[in-house]
């Protein structure tokens, strides 16, 4: 999936307009939330820093006199017998170096996040949508009857997660068809149609199993959040 058209006014109202519409043949609370990223993946950075590091450790273990001669012949210094301190000082030198230089690279996000493993960047985006829930959704309706759609760009990753009511009559994988429906429209570049092919799939399970009743209220915004 290639990165994705901002959202303009005009999307953000029609999110809106397909959470009241979904919204408007069940007792459910539908919550959209679209997030830049859900982790800033620092200490992924931290990782693969320290990883160089250790290898360059390693390399100097390995090859030791064509590194003292290569550091030799850079800094011009007289061909000497190397001491034990001089030794220690050119290897936490390279370390220090090549940790630095690795992190410094990685402050590029785009490259941080392509190194980053996909297990890490599904949990990560996992926490963060259940982190919202439980902020603007869990528990905050009448019947338990929240639910959160959670999409996160930077990732290509989506959530579902919803209020307990609605965890114990409808399996987790019911969403599936709401992810897929979203996903083939963000496949083609459309973010907000894909939120709207997430919500209507949403609203149609939720009238299913929580019929709106009489004297049912807007409890939650329908408005799409942005993070």
């Amino acid at each position: 999936m290639a990165d994705l058209s901002p959202m303009t006014e005009a999307d953000r109202e029609r999110v809106g307009a397909a959470v009241a519409a979904a919204e408007s043949h069940s007792a459910g609370e539908i919550v959209t939330i679209l997030a830049e990223r859900s982790d800033d993946y620092g200490d992924v950075a931290l990782v693969w820093s320290a990883a160089v590091g250790l290898l360059a450790l390693l390399a100097l273990v390995a090859l030791p006199d064509f590194y003292l001669g290569l550091y030799a012949r850079l800094t011009g210094a007289w061909v000497h017998e190397w001491s034990p301190r001089e030794v220690f000082a050119v290897a936490a030198l390279v370390v220090a170096l090549k940790f630095a230089g690795t992190w410094l690279i990685l402050l590029w996000r785009p490259l941080r996040l392509a190194l980053t493993p996909a297990a890490i960047r599904n949990r990560r985006v996992r926490a963060r949508a259940i982190t919202c829930f439980k902020v603007g959704a869990e528990r905050r309706t009448h019947g338990r009857t929240g639910i959160l759609v959670y999409l996160s760009l930077a990732e290509h990753r989506a959530e579902i997660v919803a209020d307990e009511a609605i965890a114990a009559k409808v399996p987790a994988e019911t969403w599936g068809d709401a992810m897929a429906a979203m996903l083939a429209e963000l496949k083609r570049d459309h973010l907000a149609d894909g939120l709207i092919a997430a919500v209507t799939q949403v609203g149609q399970v939720l009238a299913q199993h929580f019929p709106r009743a009489e004297d049912d209220r807007n409890e939650l915004p329908d408005r799409l959040i942005e993070v």
